[in-house]
């Protein structure tokens, strides 16, 4: 299966972007098209500043203490040598992982009751480009 290429504009420096809704939409197209029914969905990340991650959707404090958190644990000005300005953001980065892997069955994206899918930028506001590769299942 060709690779698809997916965009999402980030609006911030840091935050974390709800991507859940766009991606079930996709996966709803594609199986309507009778082509994703039942598999796997690899989502990579082809960003050294942004990465991806599942976490909580139903309460927006969560996104709000996460990105606390990595603004605490990796601050914007620190003792850092890299000239861009932005090694906070590699090292966020890092920390999230630039790939997720998510279960597709019967044509919709399975992720559980709280779970959303999340583009986390640390270097924004940019456009990003994801890559999605779809993996079919034997069954």
């Amino acid at each position: 299966a060709a690779v698809e290429t997916f965009e999402i504009s980030t609006r911030s420096r840091c935050e974390m972007v709800d991507i859940t809704a766009e991606l079930r939409a996709l996966v709803r197209r594609k199986a309507a098209d009778g082509r994703w029914q039942s598999g796997a969905l690899a989502l990579f990340c082809p960003h050294t500043t942004c990465g991806l991650t599942v976490n909580e959707g139903a309460d927006p404090d969560v996104r709000r203490d996460m990105l606390a958190f990595f603004s605490r644990l990796a601050p914007e000005h620190g003792d850092y040598r890299h000239a861009e300005g932005n090694s906070d953001a590699h090292i966020k980065t890092t920390l999230h992982g630039p790939s997720l892997l998510l279960i597709v069955e019967k044509g919709e994206l399975r992720l559980g009751t709280w779970q959303s899918v999340y583009l986390c930028e640390g270097d924004g506001p940019r456009r990003r480009n994801l890559w999605l590769q779809w993996l079919k299942s034997d069954d």
